[in-house]
């Protein structure tokens, strides 16, 4: 019988094979990145394809921890790794080690990546950019302190400003360590809180020299700081995301110090010319003031102070005298009315009709008003109102019809 395999020793015998490779075991390869997954691990699964195949790949976490940039789906990249086969699901996939970029440089991508990144966040907005101070009182400036860059600073402020209060916080400005240097001396002047405005300075120099500038812990350090930062890095054609995030860019470090505070000297000339013009405009106010005394002295209100108070008083004796005389008229128009009210009023009264012969009969048991015999009957008890008293009666006898008796 022949000897039979089991489905791990022929995977694990191609792989054997495979490793033996000296071409599959350490290779260059490019393609485009499709189905790009970042496990929570930190591990990388893709598949780099052509226009006719692909392979699968895998990153682990501690080599995808050095990459510069962020793989995407649709990139075209290059490579290095090795070929080996997972026993468990009998595949093989390219382990790979290192990636870069095809046809643009791996810190261009990544450079462009933050960029975009820190741009959709907002921390280039202008809205949240600090103004500069005009005159600080003290200056922060993180930099080499071995280099030229801190000399000129030095030089352009002292030509300025010579006795203005320098900090400086040396830093290294290239390497892996620099980043961080850079991030802990922001956060550490902010916390001390003994500047007014911070300068974040290096020279000139190639793209990997400047990437610590292009750091995203850089980044955030100058968004978080509450203190205004000039990012005064490199020459003037080149640019880094601490330019972008910083509230002022300067194209040299000599320019930021230009920025960061006035010629003296012009500040005493502009002093001196505004204390001639307070002097002057002081003279000229007091010179109108003056003139506004002596028109006012030479007025009649001043010569003749109570010549107002007098005519006002018998302007009050006039209007006084016409108040009481029309009160008069008002008066004796009211009593005239009353009068006459009274007069119809008495007219209308029951007690003028009485006067005149007239009595008024009511029904003694309810006091209401007899106006018709039908509304007694005998021996009902009556009262009589007369003009000059009340008369007690009982009914005895009621004839109905006219009064002709009368």
């Amino acid at each position: 019988m022949k000897y039979v395999l089991t489905v791990s020793e022929v995977n694990r015998y191609i792989r054997e094979i495979i490793s033996r490779d000296l071409i599959l075991s350490n290779l260059w390869v490019k393609g485009e990145i499709s189905n790009f997954k970042h496990h929570y691990t930190g591990h990388l699964y893709f598949t780099i394809k052509d226009e006719k195949s692909l392979l699968k790949c895998v990153m682990f976490k501690s080599q995808a921890s050095e990459l510069k940039f962020y793989p995407e789906n649709g990139m075209k990249v290059i490579i290095k790794g090795y070929v080996s086969v997972f026993e468990r699901d009998g595949q093989y996939q390219l382990y790979v080690e290192e990636m870069q970029p095809d046809g643009v440089g791996e810190l261009h991508v990544a450079f462009e990546q933050l960029k975009q990144k820190l741009k959709e966040e907002g921390l280039f907005d202008i809205s949240r950019k600090k103004r500069l101070p005009y005159l600080p009182r003290s200056i922060g400036v993180i930099t080499s302190i071995t280099g030229s860059v801190i000399r000129d600073i030095m030089n352009v402020l002292n030509r300025r400003f010579y006795n203005i209060n320098l900090k400086i916080y040396p830093v290294q400005v290239q390497g892996e360590v620099a980043a961080g240097q850079i991030a802990r001396a922001i956060r550490k002047i902010n916390e001390a809180n003994c500047v007014d405005v911070i300068i974040l300075a290096r020279g000139g120099g190639s793209l990997e020299e400047l990437w610590p500038f292009n750091e995203e812990i850089v980044a955030r350090s100058i968004a978080d700081s509450n203190i205004p930062i000039i990012s005064a890095v490199g020459h003037e054609t080149d640019f880094t995301i601490a330019d972008f995030v910083a509230d002022v860019r300067a194209p040299t470090p000599s320019a930021a110090a230009e920025l960061v505070v006035p010629e003296k000297s012009m500040l005493m000339a502009r002093v001196n010319e505004l204390d001639i013009r307070l002097k002057n405009a002081i003279h000229k106010f007091l010179r109108l003031k003056r003139n506004d005394l002596e028109r006012l002295t030479s007025s009649i209100p001043f010569r003749q102070p109570y010549n107002r108070v007098y005519q006002e008083r018998m302007r009050l004796d006039i209007l006084n005298r016409n108040m009481y005389r029309e009160i008069l008229s008002k008066t004796d128009k009211a009593r005239t009315k009353l009068q006459f009210l009274i007069e119809k009023l008495n007219a209308l009264s029951p007690l003028s009709v009485l006067a005149r012969g007239y009595s008024i009969t009511k029904l003694k048991k309810n006091g209401r008003i007899l106006k018709s015999v039908n509304e007694v009957s005998n021996g009902d008890e009556l009262k009589i109102s007369v003009s000059d008293g009340n008369i007690d009666c009982r009914v005895i006898n009621i004839v109905k019809g006219g009064n002709n008796e009368y």
